[in-house]
C-alpha cells in the first residue's frame, strides 16, 4: 500500500494559522490541495481495494467543471465525507496526526457557522474518536482538543464539550495537573459560553468527578460548592449534591471551615438530613454531641464511608480552636483544654501542636503555668456571638492602643525607650490597656 507523506502539506504551523490560511487561499488551488491530503491520510490505514474505491469516490465529489473553492456546498460534501471516513487517529506520527485534526477543525470552523447543528454534531462525532483511540497517543489527544478549544470562539457552547472531553481524558490518565484549570478561568468560561444552566451545573460536576478520579478531593470540593450552588437548592439533584457535599467536607481530613458549605441554600433545605444535624455538630458543638449523635445515627458512617476516628479527631480540633476564640489575648488552662477534648492532661500538648500546625490557632505553651497563651484562632463560624467577641476586642485594642500612645509620649520626654518596647509588646499579646512606668 502507498503511503504519502501529509506533513510537509498539513502538519506546519497552528491551528490558528491553518484558519487563517484558509481564509486567505479561499480562492486558490490550496483547498483543493489541501483537502486531497486530508483523503490522502484518513484512507491510508485501509486496505488497498477500499482505499482505491474511497478515494474514486472522494474524486467524484471534487472533480467537477467548477472550480471547488467557488462552490460551497461541495467543499462542505467534500468535507463531510473526509469527517466520515475519521474513526481514528490514522496511521501516521505524532506530528501528521495532530496536523491532520487541525487542518480538519479548521475546514469545519470554516465551512460551517459554529452554533449550527451541523458542526455541532461533526465536533462531537470527532471527539468521540479522540477519546476513544489508544492511550499511547494521549500527548497528541491533549494538544489536539486543546488546539480546538484555543481556536474555537470564546462564546461558543462547543467549548463545554471539547473540554468537558479533555478533562475526562486527563483525568482517566493520571494527567489532570497538565491543564492546570484554576477557579477564575472555569468563572470567565460559564460567564462567557452559550450554554443553559443546566450544562453550567453539568460541567461543574465534570470537573468535581474528575478531581476525584485523580484523588484530588480537596480541590473537588471548591468545586463541589460552585456545582452545588449552581442547582435549584429544593431540587432532587440539588438536595442529593448537597448531601455528598457534607460527605466529602466530613471525610477531608484537613477540612475545617463548613461555614461556606452551610450557607448554601441547598444544604440547609436538607436540614431533615441525617448528614445535616452531623454538620451542625460540627459547626457548633464538641465532642459530647457527637457521640450523642452516633448513638441515634449507628449505621450512618458506614453508609456515607466516614471514619469515626478521623471525625474524632476533628472534632477535638475544633473545639481546642473555639476554646482558643474565647481566650484570645489569655491564657488557656491545659486543665479547662483536656476537660473539653476529654483527654489526658498529659496530651494536652500534644493536641495544642496538632492544632497549631493546621493553622486553626496560635500561641505559645507554658509547661511551668499549664497553659497556653493564644495569640489567635478561628472561629468555627461568624454569627452575631463572634461579632460581638470581636467588638469586645476591638475596643480593647482601641484602649491599648492608647495606653501605647500615652507611654511613647512620655517617653519621649524622658527619653526612655525600653518602657515602649515593654507597652507595645505586653498590647501586642494581650490587647488589653496597660500602665507602664515611664520614669
Amino acid at each position: 500500500m502507498a503511503t504519502v507523506d501529509s506533513v510537509s502539506v498539513f502538519a506546519e504551523g497552528t491551528f490558528e494559522e491553518q484558519v487563517w490560511l484558509y481564509s486567505l487561499h479561499e480562492d486558490s488551488f490550496l483547498i483543493s490541495s489541501k483537502i486531497q491530503e486530508l483523503a490522502d491520510y484518513a484512507t491510508r490505514s485501509s486496505p488497498e481495494d477500499e482505499r482505491a474505491t474511497a478515494l474514486q469516490s472522494f474524486r467524484d465529489i471534487i472533480k467537477l467543471e467548477e472550480p471547488i473553492e467557488k462552490d460551497q456546498e461541495r467543499r462542505r460534501n467534500a468535507l463531510t465525507f473526509m469527517l466520515d471516513q475519521t474513526k481514528s487517529l490514522g496511521d501516521g506520527s505524532e506530528q501528521e496526526i495532530e496536523g491532520y485534526f487541525n487542518l480538519l477543525f479548521s475546514h469545519l470552523l470554516a465551512l460551517w457557522p459554529t452554533n449550527s447543528p451541523e458542526i455541532k454534531h461533526y465536533v462531537s462525532s470527532l471527539l468521540g474518536v479522540l477519546a476513544s483511540s489508544p492511550s499511547e497517543h494521549s500527548s497528541v489527544r491533549y494538544r489536539v482538543l486543546s488546539n480546538l478549544f484555543n481556536a474555537t470562539p470564546r462564546n461558543s457552547a462547543l467549548r463545554l464539550s471539547i473540554y468537558t472531553t479533555l478533562l475526562q481524558l486527563t483525568a482517566a490518565n493520571g494527567a489532570l495537573e497538565t491543564l492546570r484549570l484554576s477557579r477564575k478561568d472555569v468563572e470567565q468560561w460559564l460567564q462567557e459560553w452559550d450554554i443553559s444552566r443546566e450544562e453550567r451545573s453539568q460541567f461543574l460536576k465534570s470537573i468535581v468527578d474528575a478531581f476525584i478520579q485523580s484523588g484530588q478531593s480537596e480541590t473537588a470540593y471548591h468545586y463541589t460548592l460552585s456545582y452545588v450552588s449552581s442547582l435549584p437548592s429544593s431540587s432532587p439533584e440539588g438536595q442529593s449534591a448537597a448531601i455528598d457535599a457534607i460527605a466529602l467536607a466530613l471525610r477531608l481530613p484537613s477540612l475545617f471551615d463548613f461555614d461556606p458549605l452551610f450557607k448554601l441554600d441547598a444544604v440547609v433545605s436538607a436540614q431533615d438530613h441525617e448528614l445535616f444535624t452531623l454538620l451542625q455538630v460540627f459547626l457548633n458543638s464538641g465532642l459530647p454531641e457527637f457521640h450523642s449523635w452516633l448513638e441515634s445515627h449507628p449505621t450512618a458512617l458506614e453508609k456515607y464511608e466516614l471514619d469515626q476516628a478521623q471525625l474524632e479527631r476533628k472534632i477535638r480540633l475544633l473545639s481546642f480552636a473555639s476554646l482558643g476564640f474565647a481566650h484570645v489575648g489569655h491564657d488557656l488552662p491545659y486543665s479547662e483544654v483536656a476537660s473539653v477534648l476529654q483527654i489526658e492532661l498529659s496530651q494536652v500538648e500534644k493536641w495544642a501542636i496538632d492544632v497549631i500546625r493546621t493553622g486553626l490557632l496560635s500561641g505559645k505553651l507554658s509547661q511551668t503555668t499549664q497553659s497556653i497563651r493564644i495569640y489567635r484562632s478561628s472561629a468555627r463560624t461568624f454569627e452575631r456571638e463572634q461579632w460581638e467577641a470581636l467588638e469586645r476586642r476591638l475596643v480593647a485594642w482601641k484602649a491599648g492602643l492608647a495606653s501605647v500612645l500615652e507611654v511613647v509620649t512620655s517617653a519621649q520626654k524622658r527619653g526612655n525607650g525600653s518602657a515602649v518596647s515593654e507597652v507595645v509588646q505586653q498590647v501586642t499579646q494581650t490587647g488589653e490597656s496597660v500602665k507602664v512606668d515611664a520614669a
